[in-house]
């Protein structure tokens, strides 16, 4: 059995406007990630920096097809994908995937941890496209200074 980490949100903005939120790091950067060394196109590997994290993360087999679905590579176990629905409204529905890991007890709190994380990335997303609100923005920083102390 694989684990699946999901997470899904109406976004009322157009298909072309969430794609582009997250395909382009201008805008990732306001809201997800603090630095990108580029463009989420296909076969195109990036690396992403968190402002809560010291690492940073490669971004591998990526895919996208334009406003439809971008799927990625951050973990060597799991595959992301996020699919766009345009609804008749204008506004569009987000859905995040992240499966491939096997059901062991540690990689039932990595699903529950990451279907959080990728609620927040939507909830961050829906915040900043619609209103221009940046929900990270010192959000974390609380993780900073534990860790330095």
């Amino acid at each position: 059995m694989r684990l699946q980490s999901n997470a899904g949100l109406q976004i009322q903005k157009p298909i072309a406007d969430v794609f582009e939120g997250i395909v382009n790091p201008v805008h990732m950067t306001q809201y997800f990630i603090s630095e990108s060394s580029g463009r989420l196109e296909t076969g195109k590997e990036v690396v992403w920096k968190f402002p809560e994290f010291p690492d940073t993360f490669p971004i591998t087999q990526v895919s996208v097809v334009p406003q439809h679905e971008i799927s990625f590579v951050w973990d060597p176990e799991t595959v992301v994908t996020i699919t766009l629905e345009a609804m008749p409204d204008q506004s569009t529905v987000v859905r995040v995937n992240e499966n491939g890991k096997e059901l062991t007890e540690e990689n039932l709190k990595w699903a529950l941890e990451n279907s959080g994380g990728w609620a927040n990335f939507l909830a961050c997303m829906k915040a900043y496209l619609e209103y221009g609100i940046r929900l990270r923005e010192g959000a974390f920083d609380f993780m900073r200074k534990n860790k330095s102390n």
